[in-house]
């Protein structure tokens, strides 16, 4: 009586190792990608939010803006998540490392590695002025 041999050649087991190693090919890059644009709008959106407290504090103080986390944590408790002390990188979040200089503040935002986790370096300063550098 002669078994059957059951399982795949050798052939065919490298065939589907080749496919699955051309679609990641594909997808690979295309998920960094998407990874990156996630990044920038991430980081582009946590300014807005950084530039607005500091407006509405200075709209509530008679135009004066925050001079330090402290007094920008009033209005965004999370502030501290971004900034660090005053003109000192923060730690890095989604990507971006920010920089915040109280005052007439400017509020920077910079990927932590330039191409890889984002390419749009984002600031914000006094007077709703927002551009990416």
């Amino acid at each position: 009586m002669r078994l059957k041999n059951k399982g795949f050649t050798l052939i065919e087991i490298m065939i589907v190792v080749t496919i699955i190693a051309i679609l990641a090919a594909i997808a690979i890059p295309n998920i960094l990608k998407a990874r990156m644009t996630a990044n920038e709008s991430a980081a582009k959106a946590y300014l807005r939010t950084l530039q607005s407290a500091a407006e509405t504090y200075a709209f509530a103080n008679s135009g004066t803006y925050p001079g330090n986390i402290t007094a920008l944590r009033d209005y965004m408790p999370s502030a501290n998540q971004y900034c660090a002390g005053n003109g000192v990188d923060g730690p890095p979040v989604q990507g971006y490392i920010y920089k915040c200089i109280y005052g007439n503040y400017t509020y920077t935002a910079r990927p932590s590695s330039p191409g890889v986790t984002g390419n749009i370096t984002f600031t914000a300063t006094a007077g709703g002025a927002f551009s990416p550098l």
